[in-house]
């Protein structure tokens, strides 16, 4: 009996010892919440979100223009004009310059980091949406939603280097910064793999059971992606085989996904929510929480100095997506738009 009583113990305070350090593993992987929400002036659509981590800055697209918030003081200092139907932003710090795909009239606006002003414009493609530098080629690449292609150029001359064909729709970029981008394709359902030096696609592979991938992150130090898909799953693929190694649930209408390798987190921003889901292991991973933010607030950019994540959004006013109906009209009311803050 007392060795009973022993063991009985044993295995309680073993007990209590795991269910201590779950809650806080948990406590520490989660805890996100709205915190702040920080008005910005103009009205209109938005889109990608872009941090500058040297010079500590936001870029948010925002339809004819794109806002720029210091992180700092979590203020606005700042816009780049006279743009039409902005997508995405990429940033090449040490060249002082920043890209910015207008999807209306098919160009990619290079401006200066510092005064905000226009450098020149380059001719893409049809609609380019996603845009990436990348610091080993020395190239930006514009991916032409509605081309099928992309569009790449010197970063520093705007020269024009080359278009590649993709067979479908491109939509989120990302890069290894060792020679390698890639992009998902979201009619077709697949992973594209490029060699930025010699612009030949050197993968293509399915991404099933993900079905529309429309956003892409990635782990550079272990070689993973993970992709944000239509049918409310996220996805990990190896980065060099393409292999899907693992899939999680997540909300409707996912249009970007971050990974912060200081904390294994990976954001996924759904229409009005955030799944967040941990990297326990290469393979292996977990839903942490699932954060309420607004609706058609579906994009978002992590700041690795903080684990802050911020959102666009604005009031919207008009039905909720429906089966019958899954892309109802809306209005965006003028002078409500705004970045949600989330924080522990």
């Amino acid at each position: 009996m007392l060795e009973l009583v022993k063991r009985a113990v044993k295995n309680h305070f073993a007990l209590l010892i795991f269910c201590a350090a779950t809650i806080v593993s948990a406590a520490a992987a989660g805890g996100y919440h709205l915190v702040k929400e920080i008005p910005v002036s103009g009205d209109g659509s938005w889109d990608y979100l872009t941090i500058d981590p040297d010079a500590h800055r936001l870029y948010v697209s925002h339809q004819t223009q794109v806002e720029v918030l210091d992180l700092d003081s979590e203020q606005p200092v700042g816009k780049v004009t006279d743009l039409n139907g902005v997508h995405g932003i990429a940033i090449a710090s040490k060249l002082g310059r920043g890209f910015i795909t207008n999807g209306q009239s098919s160009t990619v606006t290079i401006f200066d980091l510092k005064t905000l002003k226009h450098l020149g414009e380059v001719p893409a493609g049809k609609s380019p949406d996603g845009v990436l530098y990348d610091p080993t080629s020395g190239r930006v690449f514009a991916f032409n939603h509605h081309g099928d292609n992309v569009t790449v150029f010197g970063a520093s001359d705007g020269k024009i280097a080359g278009t590649i064909e993709l067979g479908g729709e491109p939509e989120f970029p990302v890069n290894d910064e060792k020679g390698s981008v890639w992009v998902n394709v979201e009619d077709k359902s697949t992973l594209i793999r490029i060699d930025a030096q010699s612009l030949q696609v050197t993968g293509r592979w399915p991404t099933a059971p993900c079905k529309e991938p429309a956003s892409m992150a990635i782990d550079r130090e272990r070689r993973r992606l993970f992709v944000g898909c239509g049918n409310q799953l996220m996805a990990v693929a190896d980065a060099d085989s393409g292999k899907i190694i693992a899939t999680l649930p997540i909300g409707p209408h996912v249009d970007a996904t971050a990974f912060d390798p200081a904390t294994g987190l990976i954001f996924n921003a759904n229409n009005g929510t955030v799944t967040i889901i941990h990297q326990d292991s290469a393979d292996q991973y977990s839903v942490v929480e699932t954060v309420t933010t607004k609706y058609k607030a579906n994009t978002l950019a992590v700041d690795r100095k903080t684990q802050k994540v911020y959102l666009p959004s604005a009031t919207v006013e008009g039905p909720r997506p429906t089966p019958e109906n899954p892309r109802p009209v809306i209005t965006r009311v003028p002078g409500t738009f705004k970045i949600l803050v989330l924080d522990k």
